[in-house]
């Protein structure tokens, strides 16, 4: 894939769900611990959320950190905007931050 249809290809997918994660393996068996903190602290909320895979195509291993100017996976998209990695997460969950972010787009959550 170009970088161009790699690129597109996100846009689709953060445009089309509320809530994304492109991480290493799925959110039933992530491939690394930082892919699998962020599942944990998704499900913990009850968020719903589309995993993508990032392991099976390595256009999009290098396509999504070039969109992002972001080096690292796992990445999170809510309501087509980027969030973060996993630090980033795991601070905004524990300091509330991340609730009110879920809130503030009308994500639901099952708490």
């Amino acid at each position: 894939m170009t970088d161009q249809a790699v690129f597109d290809r996100i846009r689709s997918d953060i445009n089309e769900n509320s809530v994304v994660l492109y991480m290493k393996g799925t959110p039933m068996f992530p491939q690394c611990g930082f892919s699998a903190a962020v599942v944990q602290v998704l499900s913990d909320m009850g968020v719903k959320f589309k995993g993508i895979d990032v392991l099976q195509d390595n256009s999009l291993r290098e396509g999504i950190k070039e969109f992002t100017e972001w080096p690292t996976i796992p990445q999170l998209y809510v309501k087509g905007e980027f969030v973060g990695g996993c630090d980033i997460v795991r601070e905004m969950a524990e300091n509330g931050e991340l609730k009110a972010l879920f809130d503030s787009k009308g994500v639901p959550m099952a708490q």
